[in-house]
């Protein structure tokens, strides 16, 4: 069956239409579409979605719309995310998107968020009683998944993204040093709260998923063009983060949006993503995460198959 999906995320909404048998799982991609729209943006501090922010999404969605047309689409799903949770408008935004473009859209809750991404990326991967934690980092929270083989186990959605975090403790350009150890110590305190020891004693492998990770990947290979290939099992080190996180926090953005292997979009929240990826994996002790391009895109569209 042919499926579409699109994560109406805090920081970009992404489109993936693909072929999925639902009798063996598996996942032939078709089209795969990312735009920085920003719809958390000032939503830490207003509580609102803001009708700029609205309006790049819906943009976004009337380009995404025609491609599902086009491609003969049997069923839909849009999973709107920590922004729209958090935001008093949420729901209303929500039903705009049911009604003005004809999704299927959900509001997820963080522990349908960290399911469908765990399903993603522990899918089509060799049989593993391994404990692993899967890290998602977004616009605007953080979701860890710690499980075994393809059974989720602990899963937790911190209120701790590149957009709430950027707006939280960033105001000069390049970053101060200061607003720099405000931001990682914010972090470092929100996953200690939020993640149990113990969790993080038993993981021995750590997965990475979504833009911070992927950029990470991109940037350390210096990709341009981008090359989902060369980044979906690539071996990220803690090191080269922290390398890439000084680098990056030394540049203003428009210097940033010219790094080989960046979205030119991401430039504004890039620093952030960096501080919140090396704090993920110090928490869980990790020396190197697996970047993986199979995230909730890839989990929805094998829900939406009726598989996991």
């Amino acid at each position: 069956m042919r499926v579409a999906v699109v994560d109406i995320g805090t920081n970009s909404t992404r489109l993936f239409i693909a072929d999925v048998d639902p009798s063996t799982g598996a996942v032939a991609e078709l089209v795969r579409r990312s735009r920085v729209t920003r719809l958390g943006e000032g939503v830490d501090s207003s509580g609102a979605l803001s009708e700029d922010a609205i309006a790049r999404v819906f943009q976004a969605l009337s380009a995404y719309r025609s491609e599902i047309g086009w491609h003969g689409c049997t069923s839909n799903l849009a999973v709107l995310t920590s922004a729209v949770r958090d935001a008093a408008n949420g729901d209303s935004f929500a039903a705009r998107v049911r009604s003005d473009y004809g999704f299927d859209a959900r509001v997820l809750s963080g522990e349908e968020e960290a399911q469908l991404t765990f399903l993603g990326a522990m899918s089509h991967r060799p049989a593993s009683t391994e404990p692993t934690v899967v890290i998602d980092i977004g616009g605007g929270s953080t979701e860890f998944v710690v499980g075994r083989g393809g059974t989720a186990g602990f899963h937790v959605s911190l209120p701790a993204g590149v957009v709430r975090m950027s707006e939280r403790h960033i105001h000069t350009d390049p970053p101060a040093p200061e607003e720099l150890q405000a931001l990682a110590s914010d972090v470092h305190a929100t996953f200690s709260e939020g993640l149990p020891a113990d969790e993080r004693a038993a993981v021995k492998r750590g997965i990475a998923v979504a833009g911070t990770a992927t950029s990470a990947a991109s940037i350390a290979q210096e990709l341009d063009p981008y090359d989902p290939a060369r980044v979906h099992g690539y071996p990220l080190l803690l090191g080269t983060v922290e390398m890439l996180l000084a680098r990056l926090a030394d540049m203003n953005e428009a210097q940033r949006r010219d790094v080989v292997g960046l979205q030119p979009d991401r430039a504004p929240t890039i620093v952030a993503g960096m501080i919140l990826l090396s704090q993920a994996m110090s928490a869980f002790a990790l020396e190197q995460v697996e970047v993986s391009e199979h995230d909730i895109l890839y989990g929805a569209a094998l829900r939406l198959a009726g598989l996991g």
